[in-house]
């Protein structure tokens, strides 16, 4: 179902700041301050999105009104499954769209369609789960320590390998669902069960094998987000990795149980992104810099004041032009518990995050995990040198353009500096990172060292 906005109210545009600005130049050049923007030089406009609650940033700029207060008169589509979505940025259907973090650094280094597609904006932080069927959950309970009744935290795979090597003893095939093959899903999914001694396979692009499949013990394949608990009920897939609220779906229906969240694997981990053409911010840079500003401040609304905006922005998801979810099942969540085994509801604070920890900064370093995943497990088949994964981030997640729009609204009054990282001083790279369920560290200036660390993955030197 497409939602769009009367356009009838022009005069809005009349009292946007007139002065145009070669915004993109400006970026390129280094100067970054705030100047006055100019008109948005394409005004109507219509982005994507897949029914997920963690597409809250582009719902409360339209609701909010903030893409209007830009001169911008949106139109929000929902996206059959991210191919589909996509490919509708590449193709100029859609103006931009809520993806999945690693499809603008895959299509703009040519893993799978090719493209330049470009992010000035990071829509999140956590968010997803890995839910197992109820069968599963009760085989894996054995192997979990347990007090005052409960399964202690966070669950390891290996909890989950004894099951996974019982059906490789019988010959069945342990299935596993992903959304996507460069998803964060996919990613935090193979992660957890690397952690734990299970191979999630590999791919092999070079030799026309794209299955992820190669020497697995877990064989994970794509499913649609919204279609994840079905497919589990039916018994097709034995577990999945998904955002919400597919995880409380399962919880709801009696089918499944969530065991772990992104957060508990790595913490506060970067999750979607907007995604836009490079083509449309070279045509398009006041449009650019304009959106920009309008999810930034969307996503400070959907942190503002210790989450007291989240039951409002609930009630706004749960409408079927948006996830369409019950409204219990998304607040489950995104109001600051998660509920794993039926009835087992634990505090999880950060489960969502939009805007604190400077969640929308399109960090470099962030980009550089993607890439190093794509090399660990063969999507990137052959190695690169550490400027090569440094280069594609610095093409791919542009902060100079978030940089602008942050700017232009701390000058405005519209936000605080001290929300937003020191941009004088910011390089576009977290210091090491811990925080990760196997206690491996990460340096985003130094992937191959990254890569060298694991036991499980291709390492410098590997070709399949």
């Amino acid at each position: 179902m497409i939602t769009t906005r009367s356009v009838a109210d022009s005069t809005r545009r009349l009292i946007l700041k007139s002065t145009v600005t070669a915004v993109l130049i400006a970026a390129a050049s280094g100067v970054v301050s705030a100047e006055e923007l100019g008109y948005p030089e394409k005004e109507e406009l219509k982005f994507g999105f897949i029914k997920l609650t963690d597409m809250a940033p582009i719902a409360i700029a339209y609701e909010k009104g903030y893409f209007e207060d830009e001169g911008l008169y949106v139109t929000i589509e929902a996206q059959a499954n991210w191919k589909v979505l996509l490919d509708g940025v590449i193709n100029g259907q859609l103006d931009g769209a809520h993806m999945l973090a690693g499809q603008p650094l895959a299509a703009t280094i040519g893993y799978g369609t090719q493209a330049h597609i470009i992010t000035p904006f990071s829509m999140d932080l956590n968010g997803n789960g890995i839910t197992v069927s109820n069968d599963i959950w009760a085989q894996m309970k054995e192997n979990i320590p347990h007090e005052d009744g409960k399964p202690v935290h966070p669950i390891k795979a290996d909890a989950l390998k004894p099951v996974v090597e019982k059906y490789k003893s019988e010959g069945k095939p342990f299935n596993m669902g992903m959304v996507f093959p460069v998803s964060t899903h996919n990613y935090e999914l193979r992660y957890w069960l690397a952690a734990g001694g299970i191979h999630p396979g590999y791919y092999a692009p070079h030799k026309g094998d794209t299955s992820g499949q190669i020497d697995a013990d877990a064989m994970l394949s794509v499913t649609p987000p919204p279609q994840m608990p079905a497919t589990l009920e039916a018994g097709t897939i034995y577990g999945y990795c998904v955002g919400e609220p597919w995880n409380q779906q399962a919880v709801f229906k009696g089918i499944g149980v969530p065991v772990i969240t992104d957060y508990e694997i790595w913490k506060n981990n970067p999750e979607k992104v907007f995604g836009i053409s490079a083509e449309f911010a070279e045509k398009y840079p006041n449009t650019t810099i304009r959106l920009t500003r309008a999810l930034i401040r969307a996503a400070m609304w959907l942190d503002d004041n210790n989450n007291a905006n989240r039951p409002e922005a609930v009630k706004i998801l749960s409408q079927s032009n948006y996830v369409g979810a019950d409204a219990d099942v998304i607040a489950n969540s995104m109001t600051g518990t998660f509920e794993y085994e039926k009835g087992d509801k634990r505090e999880v604070p950060d489960f969502n995050v939009f805007f604190r920890y400077n969640a929308t900064y399109p960090y470099y370093s962030d980009a550089i995990w993607y890439l190093t995943q794509m090399r660990r497990w063969g999507q990137i088949a052959e190695d690169k040198p550490d400027d090569w994964y440094i280069d594609v981030a610095k093409q791919v997640y542009r902060a100079d353009l978030y940089t602008l729009a942050a700017r232009s609204l701390v000058e405005e009054g519209l936000a605080k500096a001290e929300d937003f990282p020191d941009f004088d001083s910011e390089t576009g790279f977290k210091p090491e990172q811990s925080g990760f369920i196997d206690g491996v560290t990460y340096d985003g200036s130094k992937p191959n060292d990254y890569l060298n660390k694991f036991d499980i993955g291709l390492k410098q030197g590997d070709l399949l």
